[in-house]
């Protein structure tokens, strides 16, 4: 395999980075493989919870596809929490993050959006402010935040719930992922 000559970036030539530009065109044609993989380890929790990082998504795309979301809206679901694994202090904005080039504003908001909205149903139990969410009332996309944690998120931690499965998600996830990324 070809290898770039330098070994500090400032002394790269154009022939090198033409090289690694070819490499990362190829890479990032495969990312919706490499999120599927990594979605289907998610099937352990964190402590506490009746059902898995995996089925909580599962159940929240279920949910979203039987409300006859659009496409870009069902892989959101599918893949809202994430960065519950790498990033669970910022999770949401870590999803939002890898969705960002794929998805549209009001997904990706929606999406970077969510963990506050969500605190509505916990962050009183703790002494939190379980209106957080209100600081953003007057947003164009509140309310559709607000449907999404109502209807699909919060709903989706159950053990009896029938979801589709990973393998039935992967033409959505392959679609989004195989757009030409927008310029959010």
């Amino acid at each position: 395999m070809d290898k770039v000559s330098f070994k500090e970036m400032k002394k790269g030539t154009k022939k090198d980075y033409l090289l690694l530009d070819r490499h990362e065109k190829k890479f990032i044609k495969s990312t919706a493989d490499r999120i599927l993989n990594f979605m289907s380890t998610l099937n352990s929790t964190l402590e506490g919870y009746q059902i898995s990082r995996l089925e909580h998504s599962l159940q929240t795309a279920t949910r979203a596809l039987n409300d006859k979301a659009d496409d870009e809206m069902i892989v959101a679901a599918l893949l809202h929490d994430i960065g519950d694994e790498l990033a669970p202090l910022n999770h949401a904005e870590y999803a939002a993050a890898v969705l960002k080039p794929y998805v549209s504003e009001k997904t990706h908001w929606i999406v970077e959006k969510h963990g506050i909205f969500q605190m509505y149903y916990y962050a009183h139990h703790f002494g939190g402010n379980k209106n957080e969410r209100e600081k953003f009332k007057d947003h164009k996309y509140y309310k559709d935040t607000m449907n999404f944690c109502e209807k699909w998120d919060q709903k989706s931690f159950d053990p009896t719930y029938k979801s589709l499965s990973l393998k039935d998600f992967e033409p959505y996830v392959k679609k989004i992922f195989s757009r030409t990324p927008y310029s959010n």
